[in-house]
Parts: structure tokens; sequence; C-alpha cells
């Protein structure tokens, strides 16, 4: 068992593949671990321990199970008999111990992986509330949730994917709430995953897990950093999916109001929540019609009423409007790509030259007018308002589709985007089948008052699984 274990991992090679040779109650022994994924003070120990045994301890111990019950001073402790599978264990961060005589190795979980604090994440920021984030250990993403729901029917399954990676992935729900045919269709297929490893973590499973059109831009898995958040989905009997080493979760089954949510709704009283949360829907579908809207009045100026003549573009200028607001559009994507590359000792100035600098220029030139850099700023501000960027990023391609077909079509090309979004949200389903409108089609009353109206939360009504 062991010579074949030294095969697989050819520890000869790779100087992390620690194997050191000792001596267990008088027989030769061995211990396999990758170096800086164990705890050297409990190793230290168990060392210590393990030489001073005597060698009569053989006698009572017949194999290596009952040798494990008996002498082995740790909590997690279990056996194998299989090479490959102790060797995902070793690469793992657990620490092997294999002893002359016995045909099975000994696997001690004494792993520590490096990790940084549970802080609060810089995405999923709140005003009021919890301060502690996800990290990319997902034992400590498990506890952090555990900590918030102390129930037994809380389940969480642990499965591992990739040939290479063997990745681990935790699919935690409520057993008396969630919808256990979606379940049991997610966890056959993270066992059906026929990939090298999850190289991009959460994307490479979501992308197997959700399976769609690539041109249907509208995302079918919300993401959280917080554990507040997630444990919130799963007590409304939602399914949250951890990645190992990704510092955020996976929600599913998620329909499109459901990314309108936020936590600072539920950390005020329910009448600022209700003010935030339909502001902050308003806000979001303004940036979707805004511009369009606008182009579709610069391109027929009698249909402005009065009352709004100074939407007007009073200056002469050389570049078309549709031209303006594409190439903005794109400057604007640009500069959000900027910006993360940047240093952050040098992200203000970054941000000063190219608000400022850049728009000041691009009017001076005669390129832009002052209106479309001013309706290209608030789009570009507003898309924060909710914190999903795939949501954000599929109303950008919408609206872009809006503006070229007002551009070239007018009014007909503006009433054809607008079928054409409605028809793409309409047909989209959730990851359980749902329609992606829910509750508004299929309509439920009360649940769709719950969108723009924050409930109290001792009163609010968990989903049945037959919503989803």
């Amino acid at each position: 068992m062991l010579q074949k274990v030294l095969e697989i991992l050819n520890t000869e090679k790779s100087f992390d593949l620690v194997r050191r040779e000792i001596a267990v109650g008088g027989r030769p022994a061995c211990i396999l671990f990758v170096d800086g994924m164990v705890k050297d003070e409990v190793m230290e120990k168990m060392l210590e321990y393990f030489l001073k045994l005597p060698e009569d301890i053989f006698d009572k111990a017949p194999d290596m199970r009952a040798f494990s019950r008996m002498v082995i001073p740790y909590i997690e402790v279990a056996e194998s008999k299989k090479p490959e599978a102790a060797c995902v264990q070793i690469l793992s961060g657990v620490l092997a111990l294999a002893i002359e005589g016995y045909e099975e190795l000994a696997l001690i979980d004494v792993r520590t992986y490096p990790v940084r604090g549970v802080e609060e994440p810089e995405k999923d920021r709140v005003m009021r509330g919890s301060r502690d984030g996800f990290v990319e250990t997902v034992v400590f993403n498990t506890a952090l949730i555990r900590r918030r729901i102390r129930d037994p029917k809380l389940v969480m399954e642990i499965q591992s994917a990739g040939e290479s990676s063997h990745t681990d992935i935790v699919l935690c729900y409520m057993s008396d709430r969630a919808d256990m045919e979606l379940v049991k269709q997610m966890r056959r297929r993270i066992a059906e995953l026929n990939v090298h490893a999850l190289t991009m973590n959460q994307e490479s499973l979501a992308e197997a897990l959700v399976r769609g059109r690539w041109f249907n831009p509208f995302p079918k898995v919300r993401y959280t950093e917080r554990p507040d958040a997630a444990a919130a989905s799963v007590l409304e009997g939602k399914i949250v999916a951890l990645v190992d080493n990704s510092p955020s979760a996976m929600i599913l089954p998620s329909a499109i109001f459901d990314f309108f949510q936020e936590a600072d709704d539920y950390y005020f009283p329910p009448l600022v929540g209700t003010y935030l949360r339909i502001s902050r829907v308003l806000i979001f579908l303004a940036t979707l019609f805004f511009t369009p809207v606008w182009l579709l009045l610069m391109q027929n100026p009698g249909w402005i009423p009065p009352w709004l003549d100074f939407i007007r573009v009073q200056e002469p200028n050389s570049v078309p409007l549709l031209m303006q607001l594409l190439i903005l559009e794109f400057a604007v994507d640009g500069l959000r790509m900027a910006s993360l590359n940047t240093p952050s000792t040098l992200s203000s100035a970054m941000s000063i030259v190219g608000g400022l600098v850049l728009g000041e220029f691009a009017v001076s030139s005669g390129w832009f007018v002052p209106d479309t850099i001013l309706y290209a700023a608030f789009v570009a501000i507003a898309n924060y308002t909710q914190p999903s960027f795939e949501l954000g990023y599929a109303f950008k391609f919408t609206r872009i589709m809006l503006l070229v077909l007002t551009g070239i079509w007018n009014l007909w090309g503006f009433s054809a985007g607008l079928f054409i979004f409605l028809l793409a949200v309409g047909c989209t389903r959730t990851i359980s089948g749902k329609s992606y409108l829910y509750p508004l089609f299929p309509f439920n009353g009360r649940e769709l008052r719950q969108v723009f109206f924050r409930a109290k939360l001792n009163s609010r009504p968990h989903r049945s699984r037959e919503e989803y």
C-alpha cells in the first residue's frame, strides 16, 4: 500500500511532498504530508506520542482501524485501502501514517490552509450589520453559515470535481424547505462533471450546472460574499453552493427579482428598507431606458413636450449622437478595467484624469456634447445600485442593442429592441426550470409585494418548494 502511494506521489521529485521515516512501537513507520499545509505543533506532539508507544500496543490493535481508535490522539482520523483516494487526501493537506504490518493507511486531518481574515468583503459592504465575509477555505465558510443556522435540518453535502484539482464543493440547504429534486439534479451534475480542473472556481461550476444558451446574458446564479445573506437564502428554501478556493457563495435558484435584494434592506426598519429597495429597482431600470429614450426624442424633436425642452442638444457636434453614446459605453468599461489594474496608490489620480481631463477635452474638441457625457455618467454610476455585475452587464448589452436599433430604425427599432428584451427575459428559466420572472409570472401577489416592500422580519413567510 505504501509503495503504491509513493509511486503515485513521486515524492523524490517534489520537494514539498515530505516523507518522514519513524518508528512506532518498535515497528518501522512512515508519515507523508505536504509541507505548509499541516499544523506543526500538532504533528510534533503526535510524533512524540508515537515514539513513546510500547511494543505490545500492536497486540491490542490487529489492524489500522483498531490502532487509530485506541492510539491516535486526534479527532479527525480515517482509514483507507485505496492508494488513489489516499493520494488525493494527502495532496489536500491530510497527514498519512503507514505502519509495517497494516494494509491500510491512517489519514489524520491536521491540515491548515493559508487564509486571510474574515473581514467585511469589499464588494458587499453594508451600512449596518455583520462585518464578516467568506474566505477561500470552504470549511471556514460552512462554519460561518452554521453559526447563524443552528438547526439539524441544515444539510451540508460535500463532493469533489475535477480530475486534477479534486475541488471540494459543498451544497448547503434546509432539508424541509429546499427543492429536493433540484438538490438531486445538482448532485448528479456535479458527479458527472468531466473536467480536468475547476480553474475558474465558481464560474467553471456555474457553466456546468446552469446549461443555457451563450447569447442569453441574463444570469441564473446569484453570488454573495456575505454569510448573513447566504444564511437568509438557505432559510428561504434556496440552495447555496460553496466552492473551495472561492470567497463567495452561489445561490440557486435565482430569478431576476432576487438580484435586486441587498443586506441593507433588512438591517434598517421596514420603511427605510422599502425606500432603499424601490429606489434601487427604479434607478437600475432607468439605466436600461434612459439613453435609448433620450436618443429617440433627439431623433424626433417634435415629440419633446415644452417642459422637457432643456434636454435638447443646443451645441452643434460633428459626431452623431448614436456614435457618441456607443463610444462612451465602451469608454466607461475601459476606465473600469483600467482602475482594476491600477495600483491603489495611483487609483485616485487615474480617476481624476479619466473623469475630468478626458471629459473636458472630449467636449472642447467637439467630439462630444456635454449632454451625452452627463447621461453616460449617470448610467455608469447607477449600474452600481445593485450588487450583481452579471445583471449589470446583461442590462448593458440590452441597452446597447436598444441604442443601435433606435439609431437605425427610430421608433420601430426601439419597439423591436423592447420586444426582444421582454422575449429574452420571458423565455429565460431558472436552474430549476421555473419562470425567471417569478413572482410576476406566474403571478404571486404576496411575493411580488415583498419585491418592493420590505416586510417585518418576524413575519416574513418562507417560500414553499412548489414556488421554485
